[in-house]
């Protein structure tokens, strides 16, 4: 097939290398010439997504990978389009079009009859059918379902293990009509590989759910139910927090999932990155009365706030302590800091009259800088706050630190027995 990709970031330049792989002629178009100068050099735009820089290279050698500006001009190419344009939404959740239906425009203008269009950015129940078919109808003067086909078919994968995701979790597909669902469940049974699953309920591959909305509604819902998990728990760990008694909320957690019907999460922090903070608030846009999803939301929100309190409470008056936060990313080993905890960490720092800074393994001072954060260059500091569970944060000790008093380890990452000396403390612990 001739296959155009929408939007080569960090979910969508692994799905056009994917795609190239299995024998496909696939071309990436992004409005950023920087992406597509290094993509056609065979060069990854972004670090740390496994396998990535050698399967691009492949692509890019044998001549099945291509990347351009002009989406419109790949579309008119093509046999099927996926489009991987993210959709932000402000803190009340309010998606912003913006670059969504920009990009549908320009590929509405390319399209031509018997063309598959497959969104898979995470969207509000309904959109599929009732922004992106008008729209694509209106640009292209054909109707979807009719003179083209349209699904939905949310990605499912975190970055840094794309590829793996790729294989081990089903492709959902909903489509605005049965034959749009058939012909997208072809398209992903062709360009996808999928390793055996003996605890699904169906056989691993792609599962047709009919509607485009029982797609849109699976991954706002599986996301959700996440943020609502982790809520659950880490109230339970303020819980044990407030009791004044040896209650290890780590263990009450290994407890309860040692019985089939308990799926507890870990209490942390912060919950972070461009799904879990979103799509509750994305669900909420469509369901304004989902009271334990708004709940659930404005708990895990309250996190770094409290990781902030534990840290007064052991520490004592926190205005003009020089404070180190530890990791800008929102989770260990992923270069991304968004929606990451560092910043409301940082932000109740700064409210107590603390002088927060910030170090990251991953980043530079500069690009801390960048970021708005105080980058640490080695000033005393007396007290610190792990956001991040960087791997290198395990080997980490007070000798590392040099006249820290308090630790406030909000993953549980630390190595207890290395902090002898110094107060460490953790979430439900």
């Amino acid at each position: 097939m001739d296959i155009c990709v929408v939007a080569l970031g960090k979910i969508g330049l692994p799905l056009a290398v994917q795609f190239a792989a299995k024998g496909h002629r696939v071309t990436g178009a992004d409005t950023d010439e920087r992406v597509v100068e290094l993509v056609n050099a065979g060069t990854e735009p972004f670090p740390g997504e496994a396998g990535l820089d050698r399967l691009l290279k492949d692509a890019v050698g044998a001549g099945l990978l291509t990347a351009t500006t002009d989406t419109t001009a790949a579309v008119a190419r093509a046999e099927a389009v996926v489009i991987v344009v993210p959709l932000v939404t402000d803190e009340a959740g309010v998606p912003d079009f913006t670059a969504l239906d920009s990009a549908t425009r320009a590929v509405a203008r390319g399209l031509t009859p018997g063309t598959l269009v497959s969104y898979e950015t995470t969207l509000p129940v309904g959109t599929t059918r009732t922004r992106w078919g008008p729209l694509l109808a209106e640009g292209s003067g054909l109707a979807p379902g009719e003179d083209f086909f349209l699904v939905f078919s949310p990605e499912r994968v975190l970055t840094g293990r794309v590829f793996a995701d790729l294989r081990r979790y089903p492709k959902l597909v909903g489509g605005v009509d049965a034959a749009s669902a058939r012909r997208g469940t072809d398209f992903y049974t062709r360009v996808l590989d999928f390793d055996p699953r003996p605890d699904l309920p169906r056989p691993n591959g792609v599962w047709d759910l009919g509607a485009a909305e029982a797609a849109e509604l699976a991954k706002l819902a599986e996301t959700t139910y996440r943020d609502v998990n982790i809520a659950l728990v880490n109230q339970f760990a303020r819980f044990a927090d407030r009791q004044g008694i040896d209650i290890d909320i780590e263990e009450v957690v290994d407890a309860c999932n040692s019985q089939p019907y308990s799926r507890l999460h870990r209490p942390g922090i912060a919950v972070g990155g461009h799904c879990i903070p979103v799509y509750p608030r994305m669900y909420l846009w469509n369901d304004p009365d989902a009271t334990v999803v708004r709940a659930a939301r404005e708990a895990n929100a309250a996190m770094p706030g409290y990781a902030v309190e534990l840290l007064a409470d052991a520490y004592g008056e926190l205005r003009g302590a020089p404070v180190l936060v530890l990791g800008a990313a929102y989770r260990g080993g992923v270069k991304e800091t968004a929606f990451s905890g560092v910043f409301p960490t940082v932000a109740a720092l700064a409210a107590r009259g603390a002088i927060p800074y910030v170090s990251d393994p991953l980043y530079t001072a500069a690009e801390l800088t960048a970021h708005g954060l105080t980058p640490h260059r080695g000033e005393p500091v007396t007290a610190a706050i792990l956001q991040a569970d960087h791997a290198e944060y395990r080997e980490l000790t007070p000798a590392d630190l040099p006249g820290v008093r308090v630790l406030v380890d909000g993953r549980r990452t630390t190595d207890p027995a290395r902090w002898a000396g110094v107060h460490r403390v953790v979430i439900g612990g």
